[in-house]
């Protein structure tokens, strides 16, 4: 088993017309075992979000790093940090540590000052991929391409964006092991962001 499957992550980011939504399990596992089923992978830094997928211990350095980087950023500044600086931000945060990576697997989601959809994802030394439509991360990589693959429409409203996001996510997990056991769903729009809980099996 690779040292990012340890913990287990699902991880989907998806565009809409002017809004874009991220979706992501909440177990934390220690490889077959359950430890938690409220344990966070999602975090926001203003109009954006940033998904980390991969060793539990990793997500909680990296979301305090970025935070701390971000504070900085805006102090310096005099303004809000965008989905792609932030994106750059942790590219070459990952890229510094290459030879002894942090070991996660980040999504970047946001909206940029024109309320465009932001997408961006990475490997764990920090080589980026910029798509318009969807990006995944985790250990259920495969099924979760199959049915963003599926389901996926362009410009999409803001309660279709979730319910594709929540029923690409929910049918995902339920054929990994790793993953699952509930998912947190954020639509970022340009009024504001839209957070919801869902329940999934758990067994």
């Amino acid at each position: 088993m690779s040292i990012l499957e340890y913990n287990g992550a699902a991880i989907i980011a998806m565009t809409g017309k002017n809004c874009v939504g991220i979706a992501c399990d909440t177990r934390l596992g220690a490889q077959a075992q359950t430890v938690s089923c409220d344990f966070r992978k999602v975090f926001q830094f203003n109009k954006s979000f940033v998904g980390l997928a991969g060793l539990a211990t990793d997500v909680q350095t990296m979301n305090n790093l970025l935070t701390f980087r971000k504070n900085l950023y805006e102090l310096r500044e005099e303004r809000e940090m965008t989905p792609r600086v932030l994106s750059n931000l942790l590219s070459n945060l990952l890229y510094e540590k290459r030879f002894g990576p942090y070991f996660i697997e980040p999504v970047v989601a946001g909206l940029d000052e024109n309320n465009e959809p932001f997408l961006s994802g990475m490997d764990l030394i920090g080589a980026p991929v910029y798509t318009d439509d969807f990006v995944v991360s985790g250990t259920a990589t495969g099924n979760m391409y199959g049915m963003c693959e599926t389901l996926y429409k362009k410009d999409m409203e803001v309660e279709e964006l979730f319910e594709t996001l929540s029923q690409a996510l929910l049918a995902s997990v339920d054929r990994d092991a790793l993953s699952g056991w509930g998912a947190t769903v954020h639509i970022v729009t340009k009024d504001g962001v839209i957070s919801r809980e869902l329940k999934a099996r758990m067994d």
